[in-house]
Protein backbone atom coordinates (compact mmCIF):
# COMPACT_ATOMS: atom_id res chain seq x y z
CA UNK A 1 0.00 0.00 0.00
CA UNK A 2 1.25 3.37 -1.05
CA UNK A 3 0.98 6.16 1.40
CA UNK A 4 1.24 9.60 -0.41
CA UNK A 5 1.98 13.03 0.55
CA UNK A 6 -0.94 14.87 -1.06
CA UNK A 7 -0.43 18.28 0.55
CA UNK A 8 1.45 20.24 3.51
CA UNK A 9 1.49 23.37 4.79
CA UNK A 10 3.45 25.08 7.67
CA UNK A 11 2.66 28.34 9.67
CA UNK A 12 5.46 30.83 10.38
CA UNK A 13 7.08 29.65 13.27
CA UNK A 14 7.79 32.35 16.27
CA UNK A 15 5.71 34.39 18.80
CA UNK A 16 2.07 34.62 18.09
CA UNK A 17 0.64 35.97 21.01
CA UNK A 18 -1.86 37.27 18.55
CA UNK A 19 -3.38 34.18 18.05
CA UNK A 20 -4.60 31.05 19.70
CA UNK A 21 -3.70 27.94 19.36
CA UNK A 22 -7.19 26.93 17.57
CA UNK A 23 -6.54 29.70 15.66
CA UNK A 24 -2.73 28.24 14.68
CA UNK A 25 -4.47 24.67 13.69
CA UNK A 26 -6.54 25.67 11.39
CA UNK A 27 -4.39 27.74 9.33
CA UNK A 28 -2.31 25.11 8.86
CA UNK A 29 -5.36 22.83 7.83
CA UNK A 30 -6.68 24.79 5.09
CA UNK A 31 -3.55 25.36 4.35
CA UNK A 32 -2.60 21.68 4.05
CA UNK A 33 -5.76 21.02 2.03
CA UNK A 34 -5.32 24.06 -0.58
CA UNK A 35 -1.83 22.18 -0.93
CA UNK A 36 -3.52 18.84 -2.04
CA UNK A 37 -6.62 20.45 -4.09
CA UNK A 38 -9.30 19.35 -0.97
CA UNK A 39 -12.20 19.91 0.82
CA UNK A 40 -12.51 19.32 4.66
CA UNK A 41 -15.10 16.33 3.38
CA UNK A 42 -12.80 14.21 1.96
CA UNK A 43 -10.55 14.01 5.62
CA UNK A 44 -12.12 10.45 7.15
CA UNK A 45 -9.97 10.81 10.15
CA UNK A 46 -7.67 13.14 11.93
CA UNK A 47 -4.51 13.01 13.89
CA UNK A 48 -2.92 15.78 16.28
CA UNK A 49 0.02 15.82 17.34
CA UNK A 50 0.67 18.42 20.60
CA UNK A 51 2.79 17.82 23.73
CA UNK A 52 2.07 20.68 26.69
CA UNK A 53 -1.60 21.69 25.32
CA UNK A 54 -3.68 20.12 28.49
CA UNK A 55 -0.78 21.81 30.70
CA UNK A 56 0.13 25.14 29.16
CA UNK A 57 -3.09 26.18 27.28
CA UNK A 58 -5.84 24.34 29.58
CA UNK A 59 -6.81 22.76 26.59
CA UNK A 60 -6.97 18.75 26.06
CA UNK A 61 -9.49 16.66 23.56
CA UNK A 62 -7.85 18.49 20.80
CA UNK A 63 -8.88 15.53 18.26
CA UNK A 64 -12.27 16.98 19.07
CA UNK A 65 -11.96 20.50 19.52
CA UNK A 66 -10.10 19.83 15.80
CA UNK A 67 -12.80 18.10 14.21
CA UNK A 68 -15.42 19.92 15.56
CA UNK A 69 -14.17 22.75 14.11
CA UNK A 70 -14.27 21.45 10.81
CA UNK A 71 -17.73 20.44 11.30
CA UNK A 72 -16.40 17.01 10.95
CA UNK A 73 -17.33 13.90 13.09
CA UNK A 74 -15.09 11.72 11.82
CA UNK A 75 -12.09 9.53 14.07
CA UNK A 76 -9.74 11.75 15.38
CA UNK A 77 -7.12 11.82 18.24
CA UNK A 78 -4.42 13.19 19.98
CA UNK A 79 -1.11 11.78 20.11
CA UNK A 80 1.95 12.45 22.67
CA UNK A 81 5.66 11.49 22.67
CA UNK A 82 7.05 14.43 23.96
CA UNK A 83 9.11 16.34 21.46
CA UNK A 84 8.84 13.03 19.17
CA UNK A 85 4.80 13.67 18.91
CA UNK A 86 4.72 14.67 15.16
CA UNK A 87 6.71 12.26 14.34
CA UNK A 88 4.39 9.09 15.85
CA UNK A 89 1.53 11.35 14.47
CA UNK A 90 3.28 10.57 10.67
CA UNK A 91 3.78 6.81 11.70
CA UNK A 92 0.35 6.51 13.15
CA UNK A 93 -1.34 7.88 9.98
CA UNK A 94 0.70 5.91 7.68
CA UNK A 95 -0.10 3.13 9.50
CA UNK A 96 -3.67 3.68 9.47
CA UNK A 97 -3.68 3.82 5.84
CA UNK A 98 -1.55 1.03 5.08
CA UNK A 99 -4.34 -0.67 6.87
CA UNK A 100 -6.86 0.15 4.17
CA UNK A 101 -9.26 1.54 6.50
CA UNK A 102 -8.80 5.34 5.34
CA UNK A 103 -8.21 7.37 2.26
CA UNK A 104 -7.11 10.71 3.33
CA UNK A 105 -5.83 11.52 6.86
CA UNK A 106 -4.77 15.06 8.42
CA UNK A 107 -2.44 15.12 10.50
CA UNK A 108 -1.31 18.27 12.65
CA UNK A 109 1.26 19.01 15.00
CA UNK A 110 0.19 22.67 16.86
CA UNK A 111 2.36 24.04 19.92
CA UNK A 112 1.94 27.12 22.01
CA UNK A 113 4.52 27.80 24.36
CA UNK A 114 5.20 31.59 24.13
CA UNK A 115 2.43 32.79 25.84
CA UNK A 116 4.14 31.46 29.52
CA UNK A 117 7.02 32.22 31.43
CA UNK A 118 10.34 30.32 30.76
CA UNK A 119 10.06 28.70 34.30
CA UNK A 120 6.65 27.55 32.96
CA UNK A 121 7.44 26.13 29.81
CA UNK A 122 10.64 24.38 30.88
CA UNK A 123 8.86 23.13 34.12
CA UNK A 124 6.37 21.69 31.51
CA UNK A 125 9.03 20.36 29.23
CA UNK A 126 10.57 18.61 31.85
CA UNK A 127 7.99 16.38 32.25
CA UNK A 128 9.33 14.33 29.29
CA UNK A 129 12.55 13.81 31.38
CA UNK A 130 12.54 10.74 34.46
CA UNK A 131 10.71 12.59 37.10
CA UNK A 132 12.20 10.60 40.00
CA UNK A 133 15.59 9.96 38.69
CA UNK A 134 15.72 13.65 36.81
CA UNK A 135 13.49 15.97 37.17
CA UNK A 136 13.21 16.00 41.02
CA UNK A 137 17.14 16.65 41.15
CA UNK A 138 16.24 20.10 39.34
CA UNK A 139 17.71 18.61 35.97
CA UNK A 140 16.74 19.93 32.91
CA UNK A 141 16.92 19.43 29.28
CA UNK A 142 19.89 21.44 28.46
CA UNK A 143 21.66 19.85 31.91
CA UNK A 144 20.99 16.61 30.35
CA UNK A 145 22.61 17.39 26.69
CA UNK A 146 25.25 19.42 28.11
CA UNK A 147 26.00 15.59 30.12
CA UNK A 148 25.84 14.04 26.72
CA UNK A 149 28.12 16.57 25.39
CA UNK A 150 30.56 16.33 27.77
CA UNK A 151 30.96 13.09 27.36
CA UNK A 152 31.29 13.14 23.67
CA UNK A 153 33.89 15.56 23.83
CA UNK A 154 35.79 13.28 26.08
CA UNK A 155 35.13 10.12 23.96
CA UNK A 156 35.75 11.79 20.92
CA UNK A 157 38.31 14.88 21.34
CA UNK A 158 36.16 17.45 19.86
CA UNK A 159 34.89 20.76 21.78
CA UNK A 160 33.27 24.37 21.36
CA UNK A 161 33.72 24.98 17.33
CA UNK A 162 32.49 21.57 16.04
CA UNK A 163 29.14 22.71 18.16
CA UNK A 164 29.52 26.24 16.49
CA UNK A 165 29.26 24.86 13.33
CA UNK A 166 26.01 23.24 13.84
CA UNK A 167 24.79 26.33 14.95
CA UNK A 168 26.02 28.66 11.88
CA UNK A 169 24.89 26.02 9.34
CA UNK A 170 21.35 25.83 10.56
CA UNK A 171 20.99 29.88 10.46
CA UNK A 172 22.57 30.12 7.41
CA UNK A 173 19.75 28.08 6.22
CA UNK A 174 17.17 29.49 8.05
CA UNK A 175 17.58 32.84 6.69
CA UNK A 176 16.61 31.04 3.72
CA UNK A 177 13.44 29.77 4.74
CA UNK A 178 10.78 32.83 5.73
CA UNK A 179 8.44 30.66 7.77
CA UNK A 180 11.80 30.09 10.24
CA UNK A 181 11.44 32.02 13.44
CA UNK A 182 14.95 33.35 13.73
CA UNK A 183 15.97 33.58 9.87
CA UNK A 184 18.46 35.31 10.32
CA UNK A 185 22.73 34.08 10.03
CA UNK A 186 24.84 34.45 13.05
CA UNK A 187 29.21 33.86 13.25
CA UNK A 188 31.01 31.40 14.40
CA UNK A 189 32.00 34.48 17.16
CA UNK A 190 28.47 34.81 18.03
CA UNK A 191 27.79 31.51 18.75
CA UNK A 192 30.97 30.63 20.73
CA UNK A 193 30.65 34.14 23.03
CA UNK A 194 26.93 33.68 23.41
CA UNK A 195 26.13 33.24 27.65
CA UNK A 196 26.07 29.90 29.04
CA UNK A 197 23.09 27.72 29.60
CA UNK A 198 24.74 24.68 30.83
CA UNK A 199 28.56 24.46 30.11
CA UNK A 200 29.35 23.26 27.54
CA UNK A 201 26.07 24.35 25.70
CA UNK A 202 25.88 27.90 25.17
CA UNK A 203 22.71 30.11 24.01
CA UNK A 204 22.87 29.49 20.34
CA UNK A 205 23.54 25.58 20.88
CA UNK A 206 19.81 25.58 22.27
CA UNK A 207 16.61 25.59 19.83
CA UNK A 208 13.99 28.28 20.77
CA UNK A 209 11.07 28.23 22.52
CA UNK A 210 8.41 28.54 19.81
CA UNK A 211 4.46 29.05 18.85
CA UNK A 212 3.82 27.38 15.40
CA UNK A 213 1.67 24.42 13.10
CA UNK A 214 2.07 22.16 10.52
CA UNK A 215 -0.05 20.16 8.62
CA UNK A 216 0.12 17.33 6.20
CA UNK A 217 -2.41 15.38 4.32
CA UNK A 218 -1.28 11.68 3.68
CA UNK A 219 -3.73 9.57 1.07
CA UNK A 220 -3.45 6.05 -0.12
CA UNK A 221 -4.27 7.19 -3.52
CA UNK A 222 -1.82 9.57 -5.80
CA UNK A 223 -2.55 13.21 -5.49
CA UNK A 224 -4.18 14.67 -8.32
CA UNK A 225 -1.50 17.99 -8.80
CA UNK A 226 0.70 19.15 -10.99
CA UNK A 227 3.43 18.66 -8.26
CA UNK A 228 6.22 15.64 -8.22
CA UNK A 229 4.59 13.02 -6.40
CA UNK A 230 6.04 12.27 -2.61
CA UNK A 231 5.62 9.41 -1.01
CA UNK A 232 6.38 8.06 2.52
CA UNK A 233 8.42 4.58 2.27
CA UNK A 234 9.83 4.19 5.18
CA UNK A 235 8.19 4.79 9.05
CA UNK A 236 9.50 3.55 12.33
CA UNK A 237 9.26 4.03 15.92
CA UNK A 238 11.60 2.98 18.63
CA UNK A 239 12.28 3.35 21.93
CA UNK A 240 14.53 3.23 24.60
CA UNK A 241 15.06 4.14 28.84
CA UNK A 242 13.74 7.85 29.65
CA UNK A 243 16.28 8.20 32.11
CA UNK A 244 19.98 8.85 30.87
CA UNK A 245 22.14 6.39 33.86
CA UNK A 246 19.88 3.76 32.32
CA UNK A 247 21.57 3.73 29.08
CA UNK A 248 24.78 2.00 27.54
CA UNK A 249 26.38 4.92 26.51
CA UNK A 250 25.53 8.86 26.09
CA UNK A 251 26.98 9.12 22.62
CA UNK A 252 24.86 7.49 21.05
CA UNK A 253 21.06 7.39 20.97
CA UNK A 254 19.76 3.71 21.00
CA UNK A 255 16.29 4.90 19.79
CA UNK A 256 17.10 6.41 17.12
CA UNK A 257 19.82 4.03 15.46
CA UNK A 258 17.57 1.39 15.71
CA UNK A 259 14.06 3.39 13.85
CA UNK A 260 16.56 4.62 11.23
CA UNK A 261 17.88 0.84 10.98
CA UNK A 262 14.14 -0.29 10.69
CA UNK A 263 12.76 2.37 8.23
CA UNK A 264 15.96 1.87 5.72
CA UNK A 265 15.04 -1.47 5.83
CA UNK A 266 11.31 -0.97 4.73
CA UNK A 267 12.18 1.80 2.60
CA UNK A 268 15.03 -0.79 0.67
CA UNK A 269 17.81 1.54 1.02
CA UNK A 270 21.08 2.79 2.99
CA UNK A 271 21.81 6.22 4.27
CA UNK A 272 24.26 6.33 1.06
CA UNK A 273 20.71 6.70 -1.22
CA UNK A 274 19.83 9.54 1.32
CA UNK A 275 19.96 12.72 -0.45
CA UNK A 276 18.84 15.15 2.11
CA UNK A 277 17.88 14.92 6.29
CA UNK A 278 15.88 16.93 8.88
CA UNK A 279 17.29 15.76 12.14
CA UNK A 280 16.17 16.63 15.57
CA UNK A 281 18.92 19.54 16.54
CA UNK A 282 17.43 20.57 19.99
CA UNK A 283 21.08 20.92 20.94
CA UNK A 284 23.66 21.18 18.53
CA UNK A 285 25.11 17.88 20.23
CA UNK A 286 21.25 16.32 19.19
CA UNK A 287 22.28 17.17 15.33
CA UNK A 288 25.43 15.80 15.68
CA UNK A 289 24.66 12.75 17.43
CA UNK A 290 22.13 12.13 14.68
CA UNK A 291 24.32 12.05 11.93
CA UNK A 292 26.46 9.26 13.58
CA UNK A 293 23.46 7.44 14.90
CA UNK A 294 22.19 7.42 11.35
CA UNK A 295 25.01 6.41 9.30
CA UNK A 296 25.83 9.73 7.57
CA UNK A 297 29.00 9.87 9.16
CA UNK A 298 31.31 7.56 11.26
CA UNK A 299 31.11 8.25 14.98
CA UNK A 300 33.44 10.94 16.20
CA UNK A 301 33.63 12.61 12.53
CA UNK A 302 30.40 14.77 12.26
CA UNK A 303 31.31 17.43 13.71
CA UNK A 304 34.49 17.94 11.79
CA UNK A 305 32.22 17.40 8.68
CA UNK A 306 29.91 19.87 9.38
CA UNK A 307 32.79 22.50 10.13
CA UNK A 308 34.28 21.67 6.78
CA UNK A 309 30.72 22.66 6.05
CA UNK A 310 29.53 19.20 4.02
CA UNK A 311 25.95 19.48 5.04
CA UNK A 312 25.11 22.62 3.93
CA UNK A 313 22.21 22.59 1.47
CA UNK A 314 24.55 22.48 -1.40
CA UNK A 315 26.86 20.39 -0.23
CA UNK A 316 26.95 16.42 -0.18
CA UNK A 317 24.84 15.57 2.82
CA UNK A 318 22.63 18.47 3.29
CA UNK A 319 21.31 18.52 6.52
CA UNK A 320 18.42 20.63 8.26
CA UNK A 321 17.70 22.61 5.19
CA UNK A 322 14.88 24.55 6.91
CA UNK A 323 17.09 25.86 9.78
CA UNK A 324 16.23 22.90 12.22
CA UNK A 325 15.05 23.10 15.05
CA UNK A 326 17.88 25.91 16.20
CA UNK A 327 16.69 28.20 13.66
CA UNK A 328 13.43 27.90 12.26
CA UNK A 329 12.06 27.56 16.04
CA UNK A 330 11.01 24.49 17.84
CA UNK A 331 6.80 24.15 18.84
CA UNK A 332 7.23 20.67 19.97
CA UNK A 333 4.02 19.21 18.80
CA UNK A 334 4.48 20.55 15.27
CA UNK A 335 8.24 19.60 14.65
CA UNK A 336 8.04 16.00 13.51
CA UNK A 337 5.36 17.34 11.30
CA UNK A 338 7.11 20.56 9.59
CA UNK A 339 10.10 18.15 8.72
CA UNK A 340 8.16 16.32 6.63
CA UNK A 341 7.05 19.40 5.08
CA UNK A 342 10.58 20.34 4.63
CA UNK A 343 11.33 16.94 2.96
CA UNK A 344 8.30 17.26 0.80
CA UNK A 345 9.35 20.40 -0.73
CA UNK A 346 12.84 19.57 -1.19
CA UNK A 347 11.63 16.41 -3.18
CA UNK A 348 9.19 18.26 -4.95
CA UNK A 349 11.80 21.24 -6.23
CA UNK A 350 9.97 24.33 -4.30
CA UNK A 351 12.61 25.01 -1.09
CA UNK A 352 13.22 28.18 -2.93
CA UNK A 353 16.63 29.62 -1.70
CA UNK A 354 17.44 26.23 -0.16
CA UNK A 355 16.98 23.94 -2.35
CA UNK A 356 19.02 21.15 -2.94
CA UNK A 357 20.22 19.83 -6.52
CA UNK A 358 18.02 16.79 -7.30
CA UNK A 359 16.82 14.98 -4.08
CA UNK A 360 15.62 11.42 -4.84
CA UNK A 361 14.74 10.43 -1.29
CA UNK A 362 14.59 12.28 2.11
CA UNK A 363 14.75 11.56 6.17
CA UNK A 364 12.76 13.10 8.84
CA UNK A 365 14.59 11.94 12.16
CA UNK A 366 12.55 13.45 15.73
CA UNK A 367 13.86 12.98 18.82
CA UNK A 368 11.36 13.13 22.21
CA UNK A 369 12.84 13.64 25.80
CA UNK A 370 17.05 13.12 25.71
CA UNK A 371 16.04 9.91 23.20
CA UNK A 372 13.69 7.88 24.62
CA UNK A 373 11.93 8.09 22.01
CA UNK A 374 12.94 8.15 17.88
CA UNK A 375 10.40 8.38 15.01
CA UNK A 376 12.26 7.75 11.42
CA UNK A 377 10.43 8.33 7.96
CA UNK A 378 11.80 8.12 4.86
CA UNK A 379 10.53 9.77 1.54
CA UNK A 380 10.69 9.70 -1.88
CA UNK A 381 10.09 10.72 -5.19
CA UNK A 382 10.84 8.22 -7.26
CA UNK A 383 7.46 6.26 -8.33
Amino acid sequence: MNVFVSGQYMTKFGEHFEKSLLDLSLEATFGALTSASLTKDTIDAIVVSNMLSDTLSGQGHLGALISGSLGLTVEAFRVEGACASGGIAVKKAVDMLKAGTHKNILVLGVEKMCDHSSSETTQALTNASDAEKEAFYGITFPGLYAMMARRYFYEYQIGQAELAAVSVKNHYHGARNKKAHFPKEISEKVAMTSSKIADPLRLFDCSPISDGAAALVLSSHEPQSQRKPVRIVGSSIATDSVSLQERKSLTSIKAAELAGKRAYIEAGISSNDVDVAEVHDCFTIAEILALEDLGFFKRGTAGYATMQKKTYYDQEMPINTSGGLKSCGHPVGATGVKQVVEITEQLQGTAEGRQVDNPQYGLTHNVGGSGATCAVHILTNTL
